[in-house]
C-alpha cells in the first residue's frame, strides 16, 4: 500500500488530534504489510477524517500557533527551497574581510528561466550544520558577505533574491566588536538605491534586524504562516510584563502574522502553503514559491529602473506612516 501520510515526525501542542488520527493510520498500514490485510476501506475513512481535523485546526490557529508553525523543525529551509526551486545554483562564498558566514548562502541561480542573485539565511538541519551556521543567526561577515554579492548583481545586471528565515542577527560580544550592527545599517543604504529589482520572501521567521539585513526590496513576500517582527513574542513579555510566559498575548498584541503584516502594508503578498504548513508537503510549497518568485520578477524586470527606485524609496518611506485617527496615511480610510 502507497503511504498516505507526510513524513511529519514532529507534532506541535494543537495537533493532538490530528497526531492520534495519524498514528491509527500508521498502524492500519503496517497492519496490511505485516499480515496482507486489505484496509483500504479502513484508511481511506481516516484519511477523510485526518484532512477534516486538520482543516479545523488550520482554520482557528491564533497568533502564537502560527510562530510555532513557522518554527517547525521539520520546516524547509533556504537550502531545502533551492534545492527545488532552481534549476542552476552556483553558490559563492566569503566576504572579502574576514570569513564565510554559513548562516548566509549566496550565488547564482535561474528560477523558472529568470537569472537571479539568490542570497538567504539558513539554520541548519542537525547538530553540527545547526553549529556551523549559528542556528541561522548572522555574523558581521554574514551582512557583509550578502552586500558583496547584492553588489556583484548589481554589476551584472541581474535581479536579487532574498529568502529571510533567522531569529535575528547574532548578538555576542565578537558580533559587535566585528561591526555588526554597522554592517546590518551599511546594507539598509545600499540596498534603497541598489539599481535592479529585490525580491525579499519571508520563509519561516523574520526577527529584527537579522531579518533587515537583506530585508529591503522592491517587493515584500510572506510564506502563509511565516512572520515578521522587531523582537520575539518571548523577549517582548518579559519587556512588558516581566514574564516571558505571557508570549501568546504578546503575539497577539504584535501583529506579527503574514495577514497581519500584509493587512498593515508591509507586505505585498502572502504565499500560499499546503494544508497543514510548508513541512507537510516541501515539494507543493516550493511550488508555490516558485510561482510567485518568478512572477514578480517578470513583472519587476518590465519597470524602468528609475521609476523602480523611485517607487522603492516611496515604500520604504510610508512604512510606519500613521494618522492620529489610526487609519494609515494616504489609505482611503485616513483621505
Amino acid at each position: 500500500m502507497a503511504a498516505t501520510l507526510p513524513l511529519t515526525t514532529y507534532y506541535l501542542p494543537f495537533e493532538e488530534k490530528l497526531k492520534q488520527v495519524e498514528e491509527q493510520i500508521r498502524k492500519l498500514e503496517e497492519l496490511s504489510v505485516t499480515n496482507a490485510l486489505d484496509v483500504r476501506e479502513e484508511v481511506e475513512s481516516l484519511c477523510a477524517k485526518r484532512e477534516d481535523c486538520l482543516r479545523k485546526i488550520y482554520e482557528q490557529l491564533t497568533p502564537w500557533d502560527r510562530i510555532q508553525v513557522a518554527r517547525h523543525v521539520q520546516r524547509p529551509q533556504t537550502m531545502d527551497y533551492v534545492d527545488r526551486i532552481c534549476s542552476e545554483f552556483l553558490e559563492l562564498h566569503g566576504d572579502r574581510a574576514f570569513a564565510d558566514d554559513r548562516a548566509i548562502v549566496s550565488g547564482f541561480a535561474t528560477i523558472d528561466g529568470v537569472r537571479v542573485m539568490l542570497i538567504g539565511q539558513h539554520k541548519g538541519r542537525d547538530v553540527y550544520e545547526r553549529s556551523q551556521c549559528n542556528f541561522g543567526m548572522p555574523q558581521p561577515e554574514g551582512y557583509r558577505k550578502a552586500l558583496w554579492k547584492f553588489k556583484l548583481a548589481e554589476k551584472y545586471g541581474l535581479p536579487v533574491l532574498f529568502i529571510i528565515d533567522t531569529k535575528g542577527a547574532a548578538a555576542a560580544i565578537e558580533a559587535e566588536e566585528r561591526g555588526q550592527s554597522q554592517a546590518i545599517a551599511y546594507n539598509l543604504m545600499v540596498l534603497s538605491g541598489l539599481k535592479v529589482p529585490i525580491v525579499c520572501v519571508v520563509i519561516g521567521e523574520g526577527g529584527s534586524g537579522g531579518a533587515l539585513g537583506i530585508g529591503v526590496g522592491d517587493r515584500f513576500l510572506m510564506q502563509e504562516y511565516a512572520y515578521f517582527s522587531v523582537i520575539a513574542p518571548e523577549g517582548c513579555a518579559s519587556i512588558l510584563w516581566r514574564d516571558a510566559s505571557k508570549f501568546a498575548e504578546a503575539a497577539k498584541a504584535m501583529r506579527i502574522t503574514a495577514p497581519e503584516i500584509k493587512q498593515l502594508g508591509i507586505a505585498d503578498e502572502i504565499i500560499g502553503e499546503p494544508l497543514g504548513g510548508a513541512h507537510r508537503d516541501p515539494d507543493a510549497a516550493a511550488n508555490m514559491l516558485k510561482d510567485a518568485v518568478a512572477r514578480n520578477f517578470r513583472e519587476l524586470l518590465q519597470i524602468p529602473i528609475d521609476r523602480l527606485l523611485e517607487e522603492r524609496y516611496k515604500k520604504l518611506r510610508s512604512i510606519g506612516a500613521w494618522l492620529e485617527n489610526g487609519a494609515k496615511q494616504g489609505s482611503a480610510a485616513g483621505a
